[in-house]
């Protein structure tokens, strides 16, 4: 299911130990910092790699998550907003990402924009629960996502580049 490449870049993000949510407490405090901690290594290590595609923040809880994702492709610059909440049942349930301004220009996608990671994604994260966290999200869930889903949604036209859309 995950070619080299993405082998490599998993194996350099730090697995997480704290099996806590937001609903536990005091206890969310160390596996949100963790959670920090493999999301700065997995930027670094992709700016490092020169495959840097995405921006994030969180609200001060880190129960809500928001920022950028982009995809280039035949040398053009698609992105994205993107957004996600923590479920209250986290670590054990995967965050649902969501691309809104994609919602309903796809089969692969739910409701709001979230993207379809049932098939693949959420069995992985079940296997590996708690040791996944947000960074493994982005580098399983949404990269792989783009990588199929954007290149296709511009062959047909439905997404267009910022600039071609202008000069129509």
């Amino acid at each position: 299911m995950v070619d080299a490449g993405t082998k490599k870049a998993l194996g350099k993000i730090p697995l997480l130990k704290t099996k806590a949510g937001p609903r536990d407490g005091e206890l969310w405090i160390p596996r949100i910092k963790e959670e920090y901690q493999s999301l700065i290594a997995y930027v670094e290590n992709n700016k490092k790699d020169d495959n840097d595609w995405f921006r994030l923040e969180s609200n001060k809880e880190g129960t809500r998550w928001f920022g950028k994702c982009w995809y280039i492709h035949e040398l053009l610059k698609y992105e994205f907003e993107l957004e996600f909440d923590i479920p209250v049942t986290y670590p054990t349930t995967a965050p649902e990402i969501a691309i809104p301004e994609l919602d309903g220009k796809t089969a692969k996608m739910y409701r709001g924009g979230k993207i379809c990671l049932t098939d693949h994604f959420k069995p992985l994260w079940a296997r590996n629960v708690p040791r996944f966290g947000i960074a493994h999200a982005m580098a399983l869930g949404l990269g792989p996502w783009l990588a199929v889903e954007i290149p296709d949604l511009i062959s047909k036209g439905i997404v267009q580049h910022k600039d071609s859309a202008t000069k129509s």
